[in-house]
């Protein structure tokens, strides 16, 4: 137990919702499906498959497939999203609008991350489809860095923060924005500061992990995601955040599976698979600091009121029981290493009986 833990043992909670996940396509599918849906009773996915998800139509392809993976028995719904490209069109937000599925729009700068290849290379040129979004009210979800290679990578949410949410901020003031993933003590401060309409998700990883933790024992890979971890001050600040009991501040798992030997080759893909213990892991976070009680804003009810849903029925408990972590997962294709691989976690989840 944590210096600063406290000595609650259980905790019953709000099913939580997922506002930040990477389901992946084709025989990931029922891995990430299975994982995601035993926490989750809503998830906003990501849209940067190969193609990327860039209609309703295609939208409500993936849906479909994503629907046919859940597990008998139980209640999932994928909240879907389109990714922002620089032939996005006013008219394809507001058919995703009418769809009643698709719930925001992801920019990604093209090449920031994963798949981000398709993504955009003039924010500037997007203001109509920055106006459409504002009038019907679908937030634009963003990954935050700049991809300037003269930029060190440590400083990129900093300097995207600096020179372009601060643009789209002032002039689409009524637009619903959510910083994704944030990693930095600059990043909780803009959010602070912003109107009630600018949120941000946070990691489970990014609450547990600092940049130390991918040279533990040599490079580790598993640890390496976008954006890459920062200095414990930063670890801190994202703490801090998370437990306040702000309502800008909600659970997204970025949770993303690569195939082992993918994830340990001499590229080193970005990404940390965390959504076999997710809930798990949050807890920790939030018990290392005595703030457990905060837990369920934070995963339950803040995300559902910014994105004006209404609370899930079911409830959840937390118990205070040590779980193994498998080494890896294995799937049709491969393996997937789960985040603290061969380690353990603090807490049990699991859904109450209805």
């Amino acid at each position: 137990m944590s210096p600063g833990a406290s000595s609650v043992s259980q905790l019953s909670i709000i099913q939580p919702d997922d506002f930040h996940v990477h389901l992946r396509s084709d025989d990931l599918l029922p891995l990430t499906v299975d994982h995601i849906s035993r926490q989750f009773a809503r998830a906003i996915v990501m849209p940067n498959l190969r193609p990327p998800v860039t209609t309703a139509a295609l939208a409500a392809n993936y849906r479909e497939d994503i629907l046919a993976a859940i597990p008998p028995g139980r209640s999932f719904e994928p909240m879907m999203t389109l990714y922002l490209t620089d032939r996005t069109r006013p008219e394809d937000i507001r058919e995703a609008k009418r769809s009643g599925f698709i719930f925001a729009v992801k920019y990604y700068p093209a090449g920031a991350t994963t798949n981000s290849d398709s993504g955009v290379t003039d924010l500037k040129a997007r203001g109509k489809v920055f106006e459409a979004l504002t009038d019907v009210g679908m937030p634009l979800l963003v990954h935050g860095e700049v991809t300037d290679p003269s930029v060190d990578v440590f400083d990129r949410e900093k300097k995207f923060i600096d020179s372009q949410l601060s643009y789209l901020k002032e002039e689409f003031p009524g637009m619903k924005i959510v910083l994704e993933h944030i990693t930095t003590e600059d990043a909780v401060q803009f959010v602070d500061d912003a109107p009630k309409n600018i949120a941000a998700t946070i990691t489970a990883h990014h609450l547990l992990i600092n940049r130390n933790s991918l040279f533990v024992g040599g490079i580790n890979p598993h640890h390496y995601c976008l954006p890459v971890v920062k200095r414990e001050r930063h670890r801190l600040a994202l703490l801090d955040a998370a437990t306040s009991g702000s309502a800008k501040y909600f659970l997204g798992t970025d949770s993303a599976p690569h195939e082992r030997a993918t994830k340990e080759s001499a590229c080193g893909c970005a990404g940390i698979y965390s959504a076999l213990t997710a809930m798990e892991l949050y807890a920790e976070a939030f018990d290392s600091v005595g703030k457990l009680e905060a837990l369920e804003c934070f995963s339950s009810i803040n995300g559902a009121n910014f994105y004006g849903l209404e609370r899930n029925k079911q409830k959840a408990t937390l118990r205070r029981k040590i779980r193994q972590v498998p080494e890896e997962l294995p799937y049709q294709s491969g393996t997937i290493v789960p985040f603290r691989s061969g380690g353990a976690v603090d807490w049990s989840f699991s859904l109450d009986e209805i």
